[in-house]
Order: structure tokens, then sequence, then C-alpha cells
């Protein structure tokens, strides 16, 4: 039995060798089908880790206060936009100092510039630096790690010392072969030490988050004095089942500070890091979907193109399926042959659909600052969705070459 099984298959090969250009085509049709696939979910996949990764760095127990929410509500074109008003210095220090929700911490903080040149002797970086003031919890609260070194704290922020933290990619270029704690670097022509290095963080969709500096909040608005400067305050609370209460906490108090009546709606946003997070996945669940909907049509397009192939191989091998009927071959025997067939040519296709799909999603990962991971999911469905459609491609044709009347299969010419 194993021995004629191994016949057929290598009957199979050899039927294929023998129509290599025909195959050629017929594994590509498939392989573009799972490169739909396995490319699609790839790229998809890569999009939900970065946001992911990058919202979830806040913390499921913080919320933020700023100009206005995530996501703007559609409008019709009549209507005016609604335009909030900036959160000014006197805002966030009022809020700070007003309050007093227990175990919360509150991080106040700006963005000086996008676009600093920092200095150390003789090397300087390109005017592509970040610069952040912020207070003694805005790391903490932004759940941003230390490699080494120590954070801001309160004496820093009270008393404006010239300290600064710097990211990972600011160290290497400027650090390269040295320790940079205590070093003194120069930014606008301010003197800083430096006191600490974060954990590289990467980039996302092309915003390094690793070439930054920290300093303390008073000291950057000596700095930075720009006009109508928007700062951002985030809360962080450190018991889980007090998030609601200290919620709705900050809105009231934020509101009083904006001298909001009742019945005015909040000229503000607020988010939280969880909901951030379900906007994404749901987001992303839409992406799926219509990445299915796509790989599905293309794969169904494979379908037909295999299982007519098949059915052409079948019209050309009458007089061979006769022969081998008059030497006595049984009908499961001429049927396991042609199915062998395109199992094979199918998994040739899954296996080369998978290649591809792979290199596009880290093409696309790479391409947008994403974060590429293996699609290990969509390799499985990848290779699952092959073995089927060669199944459903290779029955009919199989079964149909099983049926053949020896006798007029010997008269076809």
């Amino acid at each position: 039995m194993f021995s004629l099984a191994r016949e057929n298959i290598r009957i199979a090969f050899d039927s294929i060798k023998g129509q290599l250009l025909r195959t050629i085509l017929t594994v590509l049709i498939i392989a573009i089908g799972i490169m739909a696939l396995v490319g699609i979910l790839s790229g998809v996949s890569a999009l939900e880790n970065t946001i992911t990764s990058n919202f979830s760095s806040m913390g499921a127990n913080t919320f933020n206060l700023q100009r206005y929410e995530f996501t703007n509500q559609r409008q019709s074109s009549r209507e005016r936009q609604k335009i909030n008003p900036v959160i000014d210095y006197r805002n966030v220090k009022a809020f700070a100092d007003n309050y007093n929700f227990p175990f919360t911490k509150v991080a106040i903080s700006f963005m000086g510039t996008f676009a600093a040149e920092v200095k150390y002797e003789n090397k300087k970086t390109d005017p592509e630096v970040a610069v952040l003031g912020a207070n003694e919890f805005y790391i903490e609260n932004s759940g941003l790690e230390l490699d080494f070194g120590r954070s801001l704290n309160v004496f820093d922020v009270e008393n404006s010392n010239a300290v600064c933290v710097i990211g990972s990619d600011l160290q290497k270029a400027l650090f390269p072969d040295e320790n940079p704690i205590d070093k003194t670097i120069s930014i606008r022509g301010s003197k800083f030490k430096v006191i600490g290095v974060l954990k590289e963080k990467g980039s996302t969709f092309g915003n390094n988050q690793d070439l930054r500096v920290f300093m303390p909040l008073q000291k950057a608005r000596s700095m930075f004095t720009n006009a109508n400067i928007n700062y951002n305050l985030s809360v962080k609370v450190d018991k889980t089942d007090m998030l609601e209460a200290a919620q709705d906490d900050a809105i009231l108090t934020f509101r009083n500070i904006r001298g909001l009546n009742p019945i005015e709606a909040n000229d503000f946003g607020i988010e939280r890091s969880d909901d951030l997070l379900n906007r994404v996945a749901e987001n992303i669940s839409a992406l799926y979907i219509a990445a299915w909907i796509i790989s599905i049509i293309t794969i169904f397009g494979s379908t037909i193109a295999l299982m007519n192939i098949m059915l052409v191989s079948v019209s050309e091998r009458t007089r061979e399926i006769g022969v081998r009927k008059a030497l006595g071959a049984k009908r499961k025997t001429i049927a396991f042959q042609f199915f062998m067939e395109t199992i094979i040519i199918g998994q040739f296709g899954g296996v080369l659909g998978i290649i591809l799909g792979i290199l596009i999603g880290w093409a696309v990962a790479n391409g947008f600052d994403l974060e590429f991971s293996t699609p290990w999911i969509a390799m499985i469905w990848a290779t699952s969705i092959a073995f089927i459609v060669a199944i459903v491609s290779g029955l009919y044709p199989a079964t149909k070459a099983a049926k053949l009347d020896p006798i007029e299969s010997l008269r076809y010419e």
C-alpha cells in the first residue's frame, strides 16, 4: 500500500515537472492569494503592535486632560467647528494646587520645541531633538523607564535646576564611549547637567521617542516663551478602583478653573489610556475584517484557477488514464494521483505566498516605522487555507479522472 502511494507521488511529481510552465503559473496564482492574506494581516498586526505599545505606555490607571478629545466628532458643513482655548500655565498650576484627590499624581508638561540642536564639547546633533518641560511626575506617569541615573525630582522643579534627562539615541550620539551622567550639554546656549538616561522606546510613525530631552518645568518656561503654549495634564491613580471617581473629580475641578457654568459643555478633552486602546482595537478589528474579505476574494479566484488547470490536465491525459486503467489501476489510485498533484501545487503556492507576504509585511512595517512581529497566526491560517484550496480544487478533477471509461479513454486522441 505504501509503495503504491509512493509510486503515485512520484508520478505526480513527474507530471508537474513535465508541465513546468503551467505549474509555475498555477503556483503563482495561489501564492498571490496567500500573499494577500499574510501581507495584509502582517501589516495590520504591525500597526496594532505599534499603536497599542504607544498608548499602553500611559498605563491602565492614567488619564489626560488636554485641549481636544482624541477623536473629533463629525460635524455637518453648516456647523462651525468648536475651537477650545489652549490649556495655559495658569490652568495647569491652578489644577495642580486645587486637585487633592487621594492616591493621585499630577504630571504637567509642555513641548518646548521639536527642533533643538544639542551640543557636548565638540559634538552636536542635527536640529531634530525634542525638548520637553515637565514636573517630577511626568516620566513616571508616561510609562517611561530609566536605563540609569535618576529622574527629575521636586527640588529640581521648584528650584529650576539646570539638569535634564535624555533619551537613549541622544546618549549614543553625544556619548558613544563614555558615561553621560554629570556631563554638561548645551541647549540654546544654556548649560544642563545630565542626571539620567531613558530606556529605548523606538519610533512611532516616524517620531523618534529616543531623541528627547526632559528638563524641569520652570527652567523650560524661561527658555521657551512662545505665546499660546499648550500644556498637558496627566493624572495617575495608584488605586485602580478609584479611577472613575478621580476622573470625575478632575473634570469638576478643571471646569471650575475654566469658569464654566453647569449647562456649558466642556471646552477641553479628557482621555483614559484604556479608552484609547479600546478605540484602537475597534478600528483594528475593522481593518482585519477588510483584510479577510480582500484575501478571501483573491483566494477564491486562486481556487477556481487551480481547479480549471487540473481539469485541463485531466482532459489532456485522458489516454494516459486509459492505459493505466487497462493495466489494472483502480479508480482510487487514479484519483489519488491527481489529488496529490493538486495538493503539491497548492502547498508550493502556499509556501511561496507566505514568504512573499512576510516580506511585504516587513517592508510596510519598516517603511512606516511600525513594530513588525512574525505573523504566526497568519502563517497558520495561510497554510491551512492553501491545503483547503488544494482539496477543494482537486476533488472534482480527481473524481472525474477516476470515473473515465478505460475503453473510451484509449480511443481518445
